[in-house]
């Protein structure tokens, strides 16, 4: 299983969480039925979705200070939660360059996207994000 397979079941178990208000546990477990997850694979997966959860609040502040003429309660639900995990690996996924995380969210709003516009509008969100972040080091 690949990164971008691994972030997609991270993906779906967010969404299962926020949409479906089950625990992040049930989630995980229906979202990896439909693939073979490795031991490695299961640590990202996992890292993924309980980092995300646990800094959710974070998150969502973080997002909400670079909408522009949004507020997050209004965004689809798809892309609350790609720009939740594009935003956490960004964070605190030091091993990974920003603009991959950009990439793999941006591949997956392609996939999963609310709209036609989802793409350019994750892209901007956190492009912005990331731009702030690294012009302070």
């Amino acid at each position: 299983m690949s990164r971008r397979i691994a972030r997609e079941v991270a993906f779906k178990a967010l969404f299962q969480v926020d949409i479906g208000k089950c625990r992040a546990e049930l989630a995980l477990r229906r979202s990896k039925e439909d693939y073979s997850v490795g031991e490695i694979e299961e640590l990202f997966i996992g890292e993924l979705v309980t980092g995300t959860l646990e800094k959710l609040n974070q998150l969502d502040s973080l997002i909400a200070k670079h909408l522009v003429k949004w507020e997050i309660n209004r965004l689809s639900a798809v892309d609350r939660n790609l720009l939740r995990l594009g935003l956490f690996e960004i964070l605190y996924r030091h091993d990974i360059p920003p603009a991959v995380s950009i990439n793999e969210a941006l591949e997956l709003a392609k996939k999963y996207g609310s709209s036609g516009e989802a793409v350019g509008f994750i892209n901007g969100v956190l492009d912005r994000v990331a731009g702030e972040l690294f012009a302070q080091d």
